[in-house]
């Protein structure tokens, strides 16, 4: 899967929360993430609408991105998760400092289920004989 076409895939499933994502997907839209936050950051502190808050950082730009990418991101996410065969409200444990991450971090690198799961078909593995569809 290309960098458009998982980007492409997750906005057309903005808050799609059933199926499953591949790894590339997910990967891909995490790097979306990024690079949008690092443009925005920077046009932020060219146009001088950085707020000069307590943390002293971010800005208008970046926290309209943020929150227009906020459900896009947890939706792949658990979606992620159920390619692993794992229930969505595992993306909970991320709310847990450190450990929460970690945890989060080893699910999303494993490879998905090959078959279908109880979440349905594989979206990278084609039915093998045997698999009921």
């Amino acid at each position: 899967m290309s960098f458009t076409a998982a980007v492409r895939s997750v906005l057309s499933q903005y808050v799609g929360f059933s199926g499953r994502a591949r790894r590339a997907e997910y990967w891909w839209f995490f790097l979306f993430s990024l690079l949008v936050g690092i443009v925005t950051s920077i046009l932020d502190s060219a146009l001088g609408t950085d707020f000069e808050g307590a943390s002293g950082s971010g800005g208008l730009l970046n926290l309209i991105a943020t929150l227009a990418l906020v459900l896009p991101s947890l939706a792949v996410g658990v979606r992620r998760l159920h390619d692993t065969d794992r229930s969505g409200w595992w993306i909970l444990i991320g709310l847990i400092p450190l450990v929460g991450a970690i945890v989060l971090l080893v699910f999303f690198v494993l490879d998905g289920t090959p078959g279908p799961n109880r979440f349905g078909p594989s979206p990278k593995y084609s039915p093998e004989p045997g698999w009921a569809a």
